[in-house]
């Protein structure tokens, strides 16, 4: 070898070891200031409550009407049927039978169109894909509704809902022509 390639690892071989040393000794001063802040560190934990006992209950409404017997239902209409004001507001809607555009929802039907008959006027109204010619006097909806007047841009109805307190009341609502939606 050289005498230069022998110094040069003489000289990287000193640093090395000089450096090796150094860290030693800092290992003595990390591990002292570590324990200096352990023991300076004062945590802050508040202890959890332990867990509360269960107090089982028992069942009560075993002799209780079931929520999925048909009898509950018979019972609310019973009881509906004797109310004074569901008598004389829909004594004769639960008479008469239904007509087909009465089993769809008010918010699926769409009027597409009018036309005039002598001196009456026929709405067009559309469900799904079906297209149906409804006058005054017709029913649609699903809350007893009853066509009361048709106009050029819309058809009125007059609707028998239950209001907040559960009695039943009628409500105007109208079902206006969509332009263009006719297919």
């Amino acid at each position: 070898m050289s005498r230069r390639l022998r110094a040069s690892l003489s000289a990287a071989l000193l640093l090395a070891t000089a450096a090796l040393l150094g860290c030693a000794s800092g290992e003595n001063d990390l591990a002292a200031w570590v324990e200096q802040q352990r023991a300076a560190a004062q945590p802050k934990v508040q202890p959890i409550q332990g867990p509360q006992p269960h107090v089982p209950q028992t069942y009560q409404g075993l002799a209780a009407l079931s929520p999925f017997s048909d009898e509950k239902l018979n019972v609310l209409l019973r009881a509906q049927a004797g109310a004074p004001a569901a008598s004389g507001l829909l004594a004769a809607e639960l008479r008469r039978s239904k007509e087909p555009l009465e089993a769809v929802p008010l918010d699926t039907l769409t009027m597409v169109g009018l036309l005039r008959r002598g001196n009456e006027w026929v709405a067009l109204v559309r469900s799904g894909q079906l297209v149906y010619q409804v006058r005054r006097g017709n029913h649609m909806g699903q809350n007893y509704g009853r066509i009361t007047a048709i106009s050029e841009n819309q058809i009125t109805l007059r609707e028998i809902v239950q209001d907040p307190a559960g009695e039943w009341v009628e409500r105007s609502t109208t079902l206006q022509l969509q332009e263009g939606a006719a297919r």
